[in-house]
């Protein structure tokens, strides 16, 4: 069943946040993932929203995610988005 990796951010530091983006996209390279929403300006329609960036990112199952998100390569990337980020993130289970 696929997983959704969402993440919802304030940027706090935008040439940190570039750094990450630069070191995390190699990471997902040969992985089973599908990036279906990158939006730096999204527009809020009902409640409070967290900051204005919002990311989906879609994976074959969550062994797959795990693989992404546990990988070296990635937890050493992520700490870039921690650092320039106040992030909220879930993984949330398809419908089939």
């Amino acid at each position: 069943m696929a997983v959704y990796f969402v993440v919802q951010e304030k940027v706090t530091d935008e040439e940190g946040l570039a750094a990450y983006n630069k070191a995390a996209g190699p990471t997902l390279a040969g992985m089973r993932v599908k990036p279906l929403v990158v939006d730096n300006d999204v527009q809020p329609l009902e409640g409070e929203w967290h900051g204005s960036r919002l990311v989906i990112l879609e994976f074959e199952d969550e062994e797959a995610f795990r693989e992404w998100y546990d990988s070296p390569a990635y937890v050493e990337a992520r700490e870039l988005r921690f650092a320039s980020t106040d992030s909220r993130g879930v993984l949330a289970k398809g419908l089939g």
